[in-house]
């Protein structure tokens, strides 16, 4: 795909025009982004998948439904529910998310091919709401960019612009939600399927749903904060620096004072503590593992007992394919000419370069893979992993 190439995605306008002028600077509203779009997933289904163990659910309820709490203008629900759950709800003002939806369902993982502008390891997933009339999860603000997808319904959305970390937000509810949204003078839209908005971080918004069975798909990304990051790679290197490796002050001058702590050791400690950061390719590694861990790390199922390296090139060579499980996360850094690291899941392994590239593409997993230098091994261990698997409903009889 050219940066250049026009995309219906995005208006008419280029991954390129979109990234220059749009992605982390202002709203976009997209009218037919993705024309007679029809949701893989009925809202029975996503209220099916909030009932199970294991899935990230909410339910928001914009007044409270018992003597204890009917006085509160919210309340927050976690899953999983169940169907005396759905069945005391009213006919308004209520909303269900269902987080990470394409991790469960490939139709709704396929969605995120429209999304190949952006690099991949950015994408986090995409989430799920059902509203009836009325629903609404208050006026809120993201710290990453998200797509908003109509897709059946109509939803009412309205911007109130940026708005300050410490703006004041409504106490007692598991919600960050604004006490005061103003709406911006033309931000004030109705989407119907196939439309959608995207919104930069940090951009105050609130949508209502405005008819039944008002489905929206979220496709939010990856933006790990200052504060996780630093916590983050310092506990990296943590792990890679020797015990040995001490604060020290050889050649030092007699203190003026026992007590004092002076300039010098204060630049000591400084120069130990920026030496020991400043190591681009620990960074690299550190930076492909980070955005490569799997949003929950217990989806991933490692195979009972390990691949027979001798079956699995059978099969391949049999015409079978390998899929990359939903949820699991594939990237690549190319250091130099002889060097590679595929990220998976969270860790690094060494790669042939053309190799990396194909397993973190979109590209069928079939026998070519055995060409490359330890791709036969390679795939054993993702298949150990639980980061490859076979499909399930091949027809092994073809």
């Amino acid at each position: 795909m050219s940066p250049d190439t026009p995309l219906s995605l995005l208006g008419g306008l280029s991954a390129a025009e979109f990234l220059g002028d749009y992605w982390q600077q202002k709203p976009l509203l997209i009218r037919g982004a993705l024309p007679d779009f029809v949701s893989p997933l009925s809202p029975d289904e996503l209220a099916g998948l909030a009932c199970e163990e294991g899935i990230e659910a909410r339910l928001i309820e914009e007044h409270g439904v018992d003597e204890a709490d009917a006085d509160k203008p919210w309340k927050v629900s976690h899953g999983p529910f169940d169907d005396a759950t759905f069945a005391r709800l009213p006919e308004h003002d209520w909303t269900l998310l269902v987080q990470a939806v394409d991790h469960y369902v490939p139709e709704v993982s396929a969605l995120l091919e429209h999304f190949h502008f952006l690099p991949r390891w950015r994408l986090d997933d995409i989430m799920i709401s059902y509203a009836p009339p009325g629903g609404s999860v208050g006026p809120h603000v993201d710290q990453y960019d998200v797509f908003l997808l109509q897709a059946s319904g109509t939803r009412r959305w309205q911007l109130s612009g940026a708005v300050a970390d410490d703006a004041p937000i409504i106490a007692g509810i598991d919600l960050r939600m604004l006490e005061h949204f103003e709406v911006q003078p033309d931000q004030d839209w109705l989407l119907e399927s196939g439309d959608m908005l995207y919104l930069p971080p940090g951009m105050a918004h609130h949508g209502v749903s405005q008819s039944d069975d008002c489905m929206t798909f979220s496709v939010g990304f990856r933006a790990p904060s200052v504060d996780e990051s630093i916590t983050s790679f310092a506990d990296y290197l943590g792990e890679q620096l020797p015990d040995s490796r001490r604060y020290g002050d050889a050649g030092r001058t007699v203190p003026s004072h026992p007590g004092e702590i002076d300039d010098a050791a204060l630049a000591r400690m400084r120069q130990l503590i920026l030496d020991s950061l400043d190591s681009p390719e620990q960074l690299e590694q550190w930076f492909g593992r980070v955005m490569t861990q799997p949003k929950y790390v217990d989806q991933l199922i490692p195979a009972e007992s390990p691949t027979d390296i001798a079956e699995l090139v059978a099969e391949l060579q049999d015409g079978m394919t390998l899929e990359r499980t939903l949820g699991s996360r594939f990237a690549y850094r190319q250091h130099d000419e002889h060097r590679t690291t595929l990220f998976v899941d969270g860790d690094g392994l060494a790669c042939d370069a053309e190799l990396a590239a194909l397993l973190s593409g979109d590209a069928a997993l079939d026998a070519q893979v055995l060409e490359y230098p330890g791709g036969t091994e390679l795939l054993a261990t993702l298949l150990d992993r639980g980061s490859l698997s076979w499909p399930l409903d091949d027809d092994l009889e073809d």
